[in-house]
């Protein structure tokens, strides 16, 4: 037969008429989550703990990841693989420059797992970009990046959800509860774990690494890995995740458990819209025991020490009121006084690690409903602000009077010159 022309009409005709296969996932169907009801992903910077994160996030039906941004090639690939499987398709998209991610008007939310040196920064630039943010902890280096956060997202009213996950676990819970329904009676000292000394050193250090020959930038691109952070040499275990415990990269023990743990306190004593008045350090010098005693306005007692606790595992919290105390940590087993023995207080160890599932969950229900989210920014950027007047008074070994309202230290100007810090051009707040 010999080749016809077929007109544009018939052509168009013929379009129409043929069946369009659209997948029963991206309508809805089969069980799928329908588009409208989807909450779309991009990531920054997923190393281990993103990871964990992310799984959490994959694991929920209402979520789609379109984007992964990082400085390495070796995570985008990993992270766009996940998200590919779990999609069913090849589409997650990899940048190695966080602008790309942010131009992307079909993503929702995204998660942010970078080192604590760029969360801050990422978090309000994010949020500047028209998206919400799960970004992990800690989630500021200094008292003025914490202030920065909770200004913007109130002013932006996005929402953000740190990474402080424990205000989830069912655990905590249970213990907030017992706070609550009045069964330790009146509240009046809370106990926050910092990192154990031997482990978890409560000062950095200003050292730096010897430097080490420089990746081709399309594998590491460590100019944006160092971003706001000050130059310094490339060493290989900087990327491989040691950065913790060098001053210009991580806030110590102190910061880093504090993050998880002052925040809970924070939470349990209804304190996170303000911080101590007080903070009177001891155990300078030594790298264990020490401890950062404190105290808020209304009377509460706030206490960071880094020993003395119950070994329930990991980021141990305690509240004490003047008719129990209760006691708790990331096994799930919570210790009480005598008088509340009686209590159901069992939690098995599949539930307590079942906080970070759990925390992702809240968060996605507040993108969807506008809610705030549980360690929204003014949240955790109230307990970074104790961790670090905290952190402030153990290096200088000295007691510190503070004023919440302006975020200031009272009569001491050395102290307020380490509220902040200068951020390496370009990058501001």
């Amino acid at each position: 037969m010999p080749n016809t022309p077929i007109s544009r009409r018939r052509a168009v005709q013929a379009a129409v008429a043929a069946p369009l296969i659209i997948p029963g996932s991206a309508l809805g169907l089969n069980g799928a989550t329908p588009p409208s009801d989807r909450v779309t992903l991009g990531g920054l910077g997923i190393g281990g703990r993103g990871t964990t994160d992310l799984r959490s996030f994959l694991a929920q039906p209402d979520v789609q990841m379109l984007a992964i941004c990082d400085v390495r090639n070796e995570r985008r690939e990993t992270i766009k693989s996940m998200a590919d499987q779990k999609n069913g398709n090849r589409d997650c998209a990899m940048y190695s420059d966080q602008e790309e991610l942010w131009a992307r008007r079909d993503i929702d939310a995204v998660l942010i797992a970078t080192g604590d040196r760029w969360h801050t920064l990422l978090a309000t630039m994010t949020a500047k970009a028209g998206k919400d943010v799960y970004c992990e902890k800690p989630c500021s280096m200094t008292i003025a990046e914490s202030r920065h956060l909770a200004d913007t997202f109130q002013r932006l009213g996005r929402i953000y959800q740190a990474g402080t996950q424990r205000r989830n676990g069912i655990n905590f819970n249970k213990v907030y509860q017992l706070a609550h329904t009045g069964k330790l009676g009146k509240l009046h000292t809370l106990h926050a774990e910092a990192g154990p000394g031997e482990r978890w050193a409560p000062l950095t250090t200003h050292n730096w690494l010897p430097e080490e020959p420089l990746p081709p930038k399309q594998v590491l691109d460590w100019d944006r890995w160092l971003g706001p952070a000050p130059w310094r040499p490339y060493h290989p275990d900087y990327v491989r995740g040691r950065w913790r415990g060098y001053f210009d990269f991580h806030g110590g023990g102190i910061l880093e458990w504090g993050s998880h743990t002052i925040d809970l306190c924070s939470w349990v004593g209804h304190l996170d819209e303000t911080a101590p008045i007080e903070y009177i350090p001891s155990g300078m010098g030594a790298i264990s025991p020490y401890a950062i005693h404190c105290r808020y306005a209304n009377g509460m007692k706030l206490v960071i020490r880094d020993k003395g606790f119950m070994g329930l595992g990991s980021c141990h919290f305690r509240v004490e009121g003047d008719a129990g105390w209760a006691e708790t940590a990331d096994s799930g087993k919570i210790e009480v006084s005598e008088n509340l023995r009686n209590e159901d207080l069992a939690v098995t160890r599949e539930q307590a690690s079942e906080a970070t599932t759990r925390h992702v969950r809240d968060f996605l229900d507040c993108v969807k409903s506008r809610k705030q989210a549980r360690s929204n920014a003014l949240a955790a950027a109230q307990a970074h602000i104790t961790a670090h007047a905290a952190y402030i008074a153990f290096q200088l070994g000295r007691k510190l009077t503070f004023d919440p309202a302006t975020d200031t230290f009272i009569n001491d100007s050395e102290a307020n010159r380490m509220r902040s810090r200068a951020m390496r051009e370009p990058w501001r707040i």
